[in-house]
């Protein structure tokens, strides 16, 4: 195939100003955060949700998959910036128009790709195009990652941020009631997310030893 009569595309340009949308836009924040970072969070969590689901509770999901999914999830905000979800929510007509808003920017992203590439981002950027299942995990991923940040800034006595764990302490039960890898997720991985370096390290230290320790017995 010829590409010499390519155009230049756009669509890493808009992915890279994506680290210069800054979330939580409406509130102060101790430590900002842009949907860049919020992007590779969220895919972290997506994948070991997909790998706790896959070999503790018999699912059959594709975890590279989720991850991919989770890096483009918020791609419309390239072009829309980031909306409190309060006023995203605040109304129901308002939320389909806006909604429809956000599926037009997924389009023009995939637009600006070169159009033999399109059919292999089109599952990933159109968010009404991808795996549903996956979608609902890359959601509860996404839930995760404001429930640290709004813990975060509590740690830091950031009362902006009260009302949003409030939201996502319902959210979060109630996925932990539908799916149990994250109820998992949250009890093993999450209360640690606060805690000093000093002291994670400490808890590395222990937990190694403690592991070391056991390996004796049964070697014994």
């Amino acid at each position: 195939m010829d590409y010499q009569d390519n155009k230049e595309s756009t669509f890493l340009a808009w992915i890279v100003r994506m680290s210069l949308i800054k979330r939580w836009a409406l509130m102060y924040s101790f430590r900002e955060e842009n949907v860049s970072e919020h992007s590779h969070q969220t895919a972290v969590i997506a994948h070991m949700l997909c790998i706790i689901k896959n070999r503790l509770f018999n699912g059959h999901v594709d975890a590279n998959q989720a991850a991919v999914l989770a890096l483009y999830h918020e791609v419309s905000e390239s072009k829309l910036q980031d909306l409190n979800s309060k006023t995203k929510y605040l109304d129901p007509e308002f939320t389909r128009q806006y909604k429809l808003i956000e599926h037009q920017a997924e389009v023009e992203c995939l637009n600006t790709l070169p159009k033999e590439l399109q059919a292999d981002f089109e599952h990933l950027v159109i968010q009404d195009n991808t795996d549903p299942e996956l979608k609902d995990l890359v959601k509860a991923a996404d839930c995760i990652s404001a429930y640290i940040k709004a813990n975060d800034e509590l740690r830091f006595s950031n009362q902006e941020f009260t009302h949003v764990k409030e939201g996502l302490d319902i959210v979060l039960d109630k996925y932990c009631e539908r799916l149990p890898e994250v109820k998992y997720f949250m009890e093993v991985f999450v209360p640690l997310c606060w805690t000093p370096a000093d002291k994670l390290a400490g808890i590395d230290r222990e937990n190694h030893q403690a592991h070391q320790s056991q390996q004796g017995q049964h070697s014994k």
